[in-house]
């Protein structure tokens, strides 16, 4: 069977065949997903928040709301759970010295109370 290159099937052939390299990635890389569903998942949260970001009161607000956000989906992204690491590192910053915050980043924590590496754990 022939196709007309103007077709709408042979430009979605042209569209994949000129992309391959990209679109087979998943295949030499375990870690990459074949669907992108995750991390629209990710951003569902980010569209609901919108709109209720528009109340934070003044653009200031809404910076520290972007910034607690970003800290909690970072947390969630190095499989640390947020609410046990974000407690621990409020308890931990006012006597942490400041040459050493990146101990408190998500991908270098580690908690300092049983009650916090057994939430961790969970």
């Amino acid at each position: 069977m022939l196709l007309s290159a103007k077709s709408d099937t042979a430009k979605a052939i042209t569209y994949i065949l000129s992309r391959w390299v990209a679109f087979t990635r998943f295949l030499d890389d375990g870690r990459i997903c074949m669907s992108n569903n995750a991390a629209e998942r990710a951003l569902r949260g980010i569209a609901i928040s919108r709109r209720n970001w528009t109340f934070c009161g003044s653009d200031a607000g809404g910076h520290r709301a972007a910034a607690i956000y970003t800290l909690i989906e970072t947390a969630k992204l190095n499989d640390v759970d947020p609410q046990a690491w974000l407690a621990d590192v409020l308890a931990r910053l006012p006597d942490h010295p400041a040459k050493r915050l990146d101990e408190l980043l998500p991908w270098n924590w580690k908690a300092s109370r049983p009650g916090a590496a057994l939430a961790q754990a969970a």
